[in-house]
């Protein structure tokens, strides 16, 4: 009675699992459907219970034969029992007999067992197998094995895969066999059988197995060749002299030995005892260990690594020609760039679109800022800030921009109800924009887009401002309900709505309802009178999420930008293919992975939650393979309004995997290469008084040997262990020149400054140094911002904006830009004041675009800062005189050229005064 009330109990709790799993299904299904992706959906579920079932059928025929085999084999063996535990000796009751049905049932259900789980973890390489089927070609070949880049991304892993299973299977029916023996001849009985496992019938099962799991071995060594050209124990990443000299021989004959010894295990079958299978296996691993490791050891000592540049130079070539290909740096163009050509007024008036677009914002200042300024509700939340280009007013502009998100989780606790939830607090609404160098008096961002509802720009107009799908739309929601949604404030009161748009999904159905009902486990949506046929569920709302659920084969980027187009707002994520096994190019950092390309722009409607994969690069192979597996997924990209298009934008992340590759695989001579001597590195820069790695950053300038301005994104590159610069990559966004990346390298015989350097003269500046210093004992805190290194007309200007910060508050302050320029340095209220003072009243032919802070409130007078700089000079002066009497010549140096600096700012401050 207490077995069937268990049975009863277990048959309940499966038919709630498979329930909820088949609700899954369902949802999964409506939603594809409301996003035109049912293709995509119905594909990938119909390999998945295709691989499922072989495997559930192959796994659980091949065990249970396995059974019962050991079954028939041992049928003459006495019946086994075990006690139940607590039950006394003398007590027949206690004690269970493990008959020839019990244990058939016990096999069939561990067979069973063992093959769901076989086949719920298999049915996950779906992808692996229709990337088998549907394989496109590189074209490349790889140096050794004369193979197409393709079957190491598509047949190698498949084949390999394939291995792993039936290595598995043979295990488990080797460890199911003795089971059963173990249970057969009884828990007592089983020491005085164990001899008899190695005879007659039981001997042959196991012999069997044993053969079949050594002739996969065989095949094994086999596919493990192709793996050397992953090999990491070379002077480089791929095969050396040593792995295609000693290696790849052993694979082979590992492969052909073991086959012997597979035959050797077949034959054991006739033999009494076990002695030959423990003679077989104790001659394969003392092989394996003299193939395998000691030989290639010896063979790498004392032949490859006294003469081992001549060795491994064709494999140092391999590596580099291989390398670059993965990560596409061989379409880098190189060219020399002087940097330390003089500027003039013709030159600075040419670049003037350079200029005014220096961004002098951080993002996380300004994302401080921008959420003390215009979050407006506590409800309210902006994530992030992006860089992106618009045309604004009929002028090419650096924006950057923020979303105005609605974060449920800062409603006041007592508003947090299920219809505020779920019904009415739905979507976030706008956003911030603000030019990238443009300040207001108090030295806040001029925005240009603000409030709500948002003003409107001429270039950036929005229509339909509200966000339903973002970063932080985490939960479900319904709209077109009884109930109206919030959709902004207007003073003390609230502007209602009703959405218009047609994403999510219908619930115009009884059935619908209670679906949605039971998935989300709350009945209020069955009988609510809230609902009706108009009504809508949006789930999966977070943008992220949204992709990764219809192609989780791609790899997303972690900073997903906000674009306005044709009057919407729309979200843009790169997406990446990442792979592990192209031959003989370097993994790039602990990620594992040594092949990537961005093929794919997802474009998500931030009202109706439409997306769309976007195939940018589609002779991309990999891309290729995916769209034959899908071809409803991937849409042309002259399907996408060129309103959307024109911002596309080369990812950071891509951009800096490929500038880190660079800085050594730049060097495409062996010898130079082997030698590691020229080495570069990222530049390190000062933010908020912490040394960091600088970042990419986006720019709109001209380049030299261009006549118009376009949108870069840009890094300067430093030689290891110094600080000066070496050379400088750009890689284009705009339209036909998106992609091209160009490395303009310094001459070396040149010393162009570092950022690094740079931030060391600034700290070494007396005039800065003793504003920075008042500054902070004044309750401020003092923010250097990012270090931006401007290459203007093969000459270099160096900007970085200061902040200041009162130490209780959120807000701060953009109120000097140090500009730096050869030897000179001068911090001013503007970039252009900042030139003006560099280049000696340089007369610039047009009106700067960054407001000016008025003289009353930030600016101090040219003649209190001229009667400053005097009193500093004194005081330098006599300290100067002080040194020299006490014999200090090390400070007396010093302080003279400490007077020097603040002399050349008295000269400049007082030129100034007179313009």
């Amino acid at each position: 009675m207490k077995s069937f009330r268990l049975i009863i109990i277990f048959a309940i709790f499966t038919a709630i699992y498979l329930f909820y799993n088949f609700l899954d299904l369902i949802t999964d299904y409506l939603w594809f459907d409301s996003l035109g992706l049912l293709s995509v959906f119905e594909l990938r579920l119909k390999y998945q219970i295709f691989i499922w079932i072989g495997v559930f059928v192959a796994f659980t025929s091949i065990l249970y034969l396995n059974f019962t085999l050991t079954l028939r084999l041992t049928r003459f063996v006495p019946t086994a029992y075990f006690r139940l535990p607590g039950s006394e000796a003398g007590n027949l009751s206690g004690i269970v007999y493990l008959t020839h049905k019990i244990l058939k049932w016990i096999a069939f259900a561990s067979s069973a067992f063992l093959g769901y789980i076989s086949a719920s973890f298999a049915k996950d390489n779906w992808e692996l197998i229709l990337r088998y089927i549907n394989q496109k070609s590189f074209g490349v070949v790889d140096p050794v094995f004369s193979q197409d880049i393709g079957f190491y991304f598509f047949s190698y892993p498949f084949w390999n895969s394939i291995l792993g299973w039936l290595e598995g299977l043979v295990v488990l029916c080797l460890i199911t066999c003795l089971s059963f023996y173990f249970l057969r001849m009884g828990l007592n009985a089983f020491s005085s059988h164990l001899r008899g496992l190695f005879h007659g019938p039981i001997k042959i099962q196991i012999s069997f197995l044993l053969a079949a799991l050594t002739f996969l071995i065989a095949f094994e060594f086999y596919l493990d060749r192709y793996s050397l050209l992953w090999s990491s124990t070379g002077v480089v990443y791929g095969a050396g002299f040593t792995d295609l000299h000693t290696r790849l021989y052993s694979y082979w004959f590992m492969s052909i030995f073991t086959i012997a010894l597979g035959g050797f295990v077949i034959y054991s079958f006739f033999l009494k005892g076990a002695k030959l299978l423990a003679l077989i296996a104790a001659v394969f691993l003392a092989t394996s260990l003299l193939t395998q490791g000691i030989i290639p050891g010896v063979f790498q000592k004392f032949i490859v690594e006294p003469n081992e540049l001549v060795k491994e130079t064709p494999y140092i070539k391999n590596n580099i020609e291989y390398t670059r290909l993965a990560y596409d740096l061989n379409e880098i163009d190189v060219r020399e760039y002087g940097g330390t050509a003089e500027l003039d007024n013709n030159k600075i008036n040419a670049n003037l679109s350079t200029i005014h677009n220096i961004r002098l914002w951080d993002w996380e200042p300004l994302l401080s800022t921008y959420r003390q300024l215009q979050e407006i509700r506590l409800y309210y939340r902006f994530n992030d800030v992006d860089v992106d280009r618009y045309i604004v007013d009929g002028e090419y502009r650096q924006m950057m921009m923020s979303i105005r998100e609605f974060e449920y989780r800062q409603v006041p606790e007592r508003a947090q109800t299920w219809v505020n939830q779920r019904l009415r607090y739905t979507h976030g609404y706008g956003l911030v924009a603000s030019p990238v160098n443009q300040v207001t008096e108090e030295g806040l961002p001029d925005l240009f887009i603000k409030d709500i509802p948002p003003n409107q720009l001429s270039g950036m107009e929005i229509t339909r401002p509200e966000i339903y799908y973002g970063e932080l739309t985490r939960d479900y929601i319904f709209t077109n309900t009884e109930s109206k949604e919030f959709d902004y404030p207007i003073g003390d009161k609230n502007q209602d709505s009703v959405y218009q748009g047609d994403g999510g999904i219908l619930m115009n159905s009884f059935i619908k309802r209670m679906i949605y009902a039971l998935a989300f486990q709350n009945f209020r949506i069955q009988i609510s009178n809230y609902f009706n046929d108009e009504s809508r569920v949006h789930y999966h709302r977070n943008i992220l999420e949204r992709v990764k659920k219809i192609a989780p084969f791609l790899r997303y980027d972690r900073d997903p930008y906000p674009v306005i187009a044709d009057g919407r707002i729309y979200w843009i994520i790169d997406a990446y293919v990442l792979e592990t096994n192209f031959p003989y190019s370097e993994p790039f950092d602990r990620s594992g992975f040594n092949y990537i390309r961005n093929p794919i722009k997802v474009v998500i409607d931030a009202y109706n939650g439409k997306v769309q994969f976007v195939n940018v690069e589609p002779n991309e192979p990999v891309i290729e393979t995916y769209n034959a597996i899908f071809p409803d997924l991937f849409t042309d990209i002259d399907s996408v309004p060129e309103s959307i298009r024109n911002h596309f934008r080369y990812p950071v992340d891509l951009f800096k995997v490929q500038a880190q590759m660079y800085l050594a695989y730049h060097m495409i001579e062996p010898t130079v290469f082997y030698n590691r001597e020229d080495m570069w590195r990222f530049p390190t820069e000062k933010v908020a008084g912490i040394e960091k790695p600088v970042d990419p950053y986006y720019m709109i300038m001209k380049l030299p040997e261009e006549k118009k301005e376009e949108f870069l994104l840009i890094l300067p590159f430093t030689p290891v262990n110094k600080s000066n610069m070496v050379a400088w990559m750009a890689t284009g966004n705009d339209k036909e020149k998106y992609g091209k990346t160009r490395v303009y390298k310094f001459p070396k015989q040149e010393l162009i400054y570092g950022p690094m350097q740079i931030e060391s003269r600034i700290d070494q500046n007396p005039i800065i140094s003793e504003q920075i210093t008042l500054w902070s004992q004044q309750g401020s805190e003092v923010i250097r911002g990012n270090l931006l290194v401007i290459p203007i007309e093969n000459s270099l200007l160096y900007v970085e904006p200061l902040y200041l910060r009162a130490k209780t508050g959120q807000m701060p302050e953009l109120k000097r830009v140090i500009l730096a320029y050869k030897n000179d340095i001068v911090m001013e209220n503007t970039i252009e004041a900042g030139l003006r003072t560099i280049f000696r009243g340089i007369r610039l032919d047009s009106t700067s675009q960054s407001s000016t802070p008025s003289t009353s409130t930030t600016l101090e007078s040219s003649n209190e800062k001229i009667r400053k700089l005097g009193i500093l000079a004194d005081e330098v002066l006599r300290k100067s005189e002080t040194a020299i009497k006490s014999g200090d010549w090390k400070s007396y140096g010093e302080y003279q050229e400490e007077l020097k600096q603040v002399i050349q700012e008295l000269n400049r401050a007082i030129t100034a005064s007179n313009k």
